[in-house]
């Protein structure tokens, strides 16, 4: 199993995915909390806790499905890659 892992890049494409789901993530929460497309009218209230955390939290779910799809996405593309790469070397 671990060959496999090791031959489809598969903890490269993690590292990669956890980058991009934290920085889209995060950008966008900084964006959300310092308000940089202006202010937001507030109608709504939120139970518990502010705005802040439910953002932090919504955050959190946006980076783990933006990790998990690029990672998966980068992770096809090289088995892809690798059946094409045996097909080329059958032919020969």
């Amino acid at each position: 199993m671990l060959v496999l892992l090791e031959s489809l890049a598969f903890y490269r494409n993690v590292r990669i995915g956890v980058v991009t789901g934290l920085l889209l993530a995060g950008s966008l929460y900084l964006v959300r909390t310092l308000e940089l497309l202006g202010p937001l009218v507030e109608v709504r209230e939120y139970p518990v806790f502010g705005p802040e955390v439910w953002f932090l939290s919504l955050a959190f779910v946006l980076a783990a499905a933006a990790a998990l799809s690029v990672a998966v996405g980068l992770t096809l593309f090289e088995a892809v890659r690798g059946a094409r790469d045996v097909g080329r070397e059958n032919r020969r």
